[in-house]
């Protein structure tokens, strides 16, 4: 692991005054007891409102909808992953020896947890308009290029408003089977449209799960395979 401070806050466009807030920031809890937890939640409610005023300003005419999905995609794990691995944020970690060993550096949890926990920690080293701008920096290449609001929509709801839009009534979902042991249940879900009696099915470890997979076949099936994502 390299555990250089320098090669970071170059990365990150950032120094620190105080480096143990840093230091602190790249500790994870198997390591220490004093680690990154609270500067975790800090950064959480800083990037949080960052992004969401970055994207209310880009998508002038966006709706409150569009806009809280359209937040939800650029702070969710996955991406705030692909950010810290973009700054080799794994490589300045500090785990426990069982995370070493099992590779946590390289883990969305961790590096996702560790990226806000650094935008916390700049928030308490230089203040509110230094984290701003770090959080701008560090998500300018997801800013630069937001997906189409509509393909983030849930494929319930796009079913939803491809019927609306040609005036026909909403589908009925009913749960056809629940299997499994508790810690593993199956369902089946059905999707059927009242007016033309037409019938999908979906299966997956959640009812929302297994409804949303037969509400995105009904919509392929409407739309001759090619879901609608308007």
């Amino acid at each position: 692991m390299n555990l250089d401070p320098d090669r970071l806050q170059r990365a990150l466009g950032y120094r620190f005054r105080d480096g143990a807030q840093l230091e602190r920031a790249l500790t994870h809890r198997s390591a220490s007891h004093d680690n990154n937890e609270r500067l975790e939640f800090l950064g959480d409610a800083l990037l949080n409102f960052v992004i969401g005023e970055a994207v209310y300003l880009q998508l002038g005419g966006a709706a409150e909808g569009d806009l809280s999905r359209m937040r939800a995609t650029l702070v969710r794990e996955e991406t705030l992953a692909v950010v810290a691995r973009r700054i080799d944020l794994g490589e300045s970690m500090r785990l426990g020896s069982g995370e070493l060993k099992s590779g946590g550096y390289r883990r969305d949890s961790i590096l996702a947890d560790g990226l806000e926990a650094v935008i916390g920690a700049v928030y308490l080293d230089g203040g509110f308009g230094a984290a701003r701008d770090l959080c701008l920096h560090l998500f300018g290449p997801e800013l630069a290029n937001l997906p189409d609001p509509g393909t983030l929509k849930d494929a319930k709801t796009r079913l939803q408003e491809h019927l609306q839009a040609v005036a026909r009534p909403l589908p009925e979902y009913t749960v056809l089977d629940e299997a499994g042991p508790p810690h593993r249940r199956s369902f089946r879900v059905r999707c059927r449209l009242p007016d033309d009696g037409r019938e999908t099915t979906g299966t997956g470890a959640s009812r929302k799960f297994a409804e949303q997979q037969s509400a995105e076949r009904m919509l392929q099936n409407l739309t001759g395979g090619e879901a609608d994502h308007a």
